[in-house]
């Protein structure tokens, strides 16, 4: 299984951007569906997910900022981002795990917030 992750751009402060996830078999037999963010010098984090019932839980940081959804259909996981924030900026990745239960993620996308 791929992951391919795209939607990442250069945006100012309070503006909005939405990151998909395309995966390259049917996400609907995935338990969950997540995105993480890096910054140089730091560990990957948590933003959100979004499991195989819909339901879905993000980091204190971005709540009520952005929403994941996802598209069973098109096999695609989105990550709707509103009112960035410098703290935003950061290369974020797709990840879920297979029925099988390995690590699977995707290649990253960069999001750039400037002021």
């Amino acid at each position: 299984v791929q992951l391919q992750a795209s939607g990442g751009g250069l945006v100012q402060v309070g503006e909005s951007l939405r990151l998909s996830c395309a995966a390259s078999e049917s996400i609907s037999t995935f338990d969950f569906m997540a995105w993480y963010r890096q910054t140089p010098g730091n560990q990957r984090e948590w933003v959100a997910h979004i499991k195989s019932d819909y339901s879905t839980y993000y980091a204190d940081p971005v709540k009520g900022r952005l929403q994941i959804f996802r598209d069973n259909a098109k096999n695609t996981v989105y990550l709707q981002m509103n009112r960035l924030n410098l703290g935003d900026t950061a290369v974020y990745y797709c990840h879920t795990r297979s029925p099988s239960n390995l690590p699977l993620w995707g290649q990253g996308t960069q999001v750039t917030v400037s002021s």
